[in-house]
């Protein structure tokens, strides 16, 4: 899960807060590991918004071989496209590199301008698996298969 997955889930205000708690509560029920990455707590903290810390919840450092895979991550796409925030391009590539390093196969996100962005570009181009499932899409239990392949229900 990036920022803007904790910030909606934790602000009933927000749009999408409704699917990131349908998201969240079915990881809980289907066990599915949820990681929060050192990334995140530091965006939230600087932002007073770090009201989630549970036992269900792996924390994630950001280390040296992090740091790595996001200098390589970076040079993959080059740089950031003209208009993004340079801090949140930074960042987001950080937590994909976290992802990459840790295995870990998707993340939730509200932010469809720059993190989902650059994590398409990087599993269109075949130079990473992670895929970045938007809030915005909806809750769907089978954004969460490993497979990608969507229910046959939702296309009726």
């Amino acid at each position: 899960m990036d920022t803007s997955f904790l910030i909606s889930l934790n602000n009933d205000n927000r749009p999408n807060h409704g699917v990131a708690h349908q998201y969240y509560q079915y990881l809980l029920e289907q066990n599915i590991p949820i990681y929060f990455s050192a990334i995140v707590a530091q965006n939230l903290l600087s932002k007073n918004q770090l009201k989630i810390c549970r036992s269900e919840i792996s924390t994630l450092p950001f280390n040296i071989p992090d740091a790595i895979e996001a200098a390589r991550i970076w040079n993959l796409l080059g740089g950031q496209d003209s208009g993004d925030n340079r801090p949140v391009f930074r960042d987001d590539i950080k937590i994909i590199a976290q992802a990459l390093r840790e295995n870990i196969p998707f993340i939730l996100t509200e932010d469809a301008n720059t993190f989902y962005k650059y994590c398409e570009r990087l599993r269109i181009s075949h130079k990473l698996d992670i895929r970045a499932i938007k809030l915005v899409d909806g809750f769907d239990t089978s954004a969460l298969r490993l497979d990608g392949q969507k229910n046959l229900d939702s296309f009726t």
